[in-house]
C-alpha cells in the first residue's frame, strides 16, 4: 500500500466519546433524523438530513452508491509458521476476480486493532463453517508496499479453499465488519443503504445510509435528479497517511451521459460520499472544467487530493473522519481547506456524532456556485 505525500490541512480533536455507539433506529431515530451540517460557501446550517431536498437546487444531481454492503467479518484460527497463531477476526475486504481475495487480520474479540506479524504461508480457519473452509495468506497486498506503521503488513492477498464459495459461507456465518467502538453487534440489515442493489462493499458506503424513500421523493420532486454508480469498498481501517486500496468501480453509459448533461445545463453534480466521488473521477476525462464523464469500470487506484483535485464533483454529502485519514484529502480537494475546516470546528463545537452511524455534512464550496450559475 503507497503512503500519500500530502497530509490533510483540517485540524481537530479525535472524536472519542463522540462517536456514535449505534445505528440511529436503536437510538429512537429515523435514518434521515440524523443531523446535517450544511456549509454552503461561508454559511454554516444546521439541520436534519431530511431537509436535505431544501438545501439543494433544481437541476442539481444526486450521485449515489449502488454497491450493497456484505457481511465480511468472520472469526478464524491463525496458524503456522509466523509470529502470531490462535484466535483471530478476518475482514474479508476484496474479491480480486482471479480466485485470490485481500484480507486484513485483526485481534479478538471485537477487531480493534490490524494483527501485523503475520507471514506468508499461513492459514486461517474460518471458525464455524467447517475445517476445510481455510485461507491461505499468499504475499502483502498490493505487493509493493510500504506500511506507516514501520514494520509488518495489514492488508493480504489470500487463497481460499472450501466445500462452499466464499461469498456463500460469509452469508451464511458471517457479520458485518465492526470495531470496537460500537455498542453491541447488529445486523447486516444496519449496514445497508436503500441504494444497494449489487453486493461486494466490505463496509457501508455510509455517506448514503440517512437516505430514505420520503428523502428521495422530495428531491425528484424539486426537480433533482438521482443516479447511481458502483463501487465496491474495501476497509477503511487505514493507518495514517495510507491510501485507500485499488476498488472496482462502475460508471454506466447513462449516468455518464446524465453527469455531462447536468454539468452542460449549469447544474451541479454532489457525489454521496468518497465512494461516489472515487467513481466518478476515475471515470472523467479531459482537463479541469472541461473534463467529461465517460462510461467506464474496472479497479481504480485514483486518489483525490488538493494536488489532484476533482474534475467533475462539485459537492459533496458525507459523514465525519477521523484526524489525518485519507478520506479528509477528499473532502479538503472538494470543498477547499477552509470550508473543511469551519465544517469541522462547527461539528465538533456542535456535538455532532462520528463514525457510520453517526451524523452527515453538505459540503457545497463557493466555486460550486460558479457552475450552477
Amino acid at each position: 500500500m503507497t503512503l500519500i505525500d500530502i497530509a490533510p490541512l483540517t485540524t481537530f480533536d479525535p472524536p472519542g466519546n463522540r462517536t456514535a455507539p449505534s445505528p440511529a433506529e436503536a437510538r429512537g431515530l429515523r435514518r434521515d433524523d440524523v443531523r446535517l451540517l450544511v456549509a454552503h460557501g461561508d454559511r454554516l446550517t444546521h439541520a436534519r438530513f431530511g431537509d436535505l431536498p431544501d438545501h439543494l437546487e433544481p437541476g442539481d444531481l444526486v450521485v449515489v452508491n449502488a454497491s450493497q454492503t456484505v457481511a465480511g467479518e468472520v472469526d478464524a484460527v491463525l496458524a503456522g509458521h509466523g509470529a502470531s497463531n490462535g484466535d483471530v477476526v478476518v475482514h474479508i475486504a476484496t474479491d480480486l476476480r482471479d480466485g485470490t481475495w485481500v484480507v486484513e487480520v485483526r485481534t479478538t474479540p471485537d477487531a480493534s486493532w490490524a494483527v501485523l506479524d503475520a507471514a506468508p504461508g499461513q492459514t486461517l480457519t474460518l471458525t464455524g463453517a467447517g475445517a476445510d473452509a481455510v485461507l491461505t495468506l499468499l504475499e502483502p497486498y498490493p505487493r509493493e508496499r510500504s506500511s506507516p506503521t514501520g514494520a509488518g503488513n495489514r492488508l493480504w492477498r489470500a487463497g481460499y479453499a472450501g466445500e462452499s464459495q466464499l461469498p456463500a459461507l460469509l452469508a451464511r456465518v458471517g457479520r458485518p465488519i465492526a470495531y470496537g467502538y460500537l455498542d453491541r453487534q447488529y445486523p447486516i440489515e444496519s449496514y445497508r443503504t436503500i441504494f444497494g442493489t449489487t453486493p461486494g462493499s466490505a463496509e457501508m458506503p455510509s455517506a448514503a445510509r440517512p437516505f430514505t424513500p420520503d428523502v428521495v421523493t422530495r428531491l425528484v420532486s424539486r426537480g433533482i435528479a438521482v443516479a447511481p454508480v458502483l463501487l465496491h469498498t474495501g476497509v477503511s481501517s487505514q493507518e495514517a497517511g495510507e491510501a485507500p486500496q485499488p476498488e472496482w468501480f462502475e460508471v454506466s453509459e447513462a449516468t455518464a451521459r446524465l453527469v455531462n448533461a447536468t454539468r452542460a445545463g449549469g447544474g451541479r453534480i454532489i457525489a454521496v460520499g468518497t465512494t461516489v466521488t472515487r467513481a466518478l473521477e476515475s471515470a472523467a476525462r479531459g482537463a479541469p472544467g472541461r473534463a467529461q464523464v465517460e462510461a467506464s469500470q474496472g479497479w481504480t487506484e485514483r486518489v483525490v487530493t488538493r494536488a489532484a483535485p476533482p474534475r467533475v464533483v462539485d459537492g459533496l454529502i458525507t459523514g465525519w473522519h477521523d484526524p489525518a485519514a485519507s478520506h479528509l484529502l477528499l473532502v479538503e480537494a472538494v470543498a477547499g481547506p477552509q470550508l473543511t475546516q469551519a465544517a469541522y470546528e462547527a461539528a465538533v463545537e456542535g456535538g455532532y456524532q462520528w463514525h457510520e452511524f453517526g451524523d452527515s455534512a453538505l459540503l457545497l464550496p463557493a466555486h460550486a456556485e460558479a457552475v450552477a450559475a
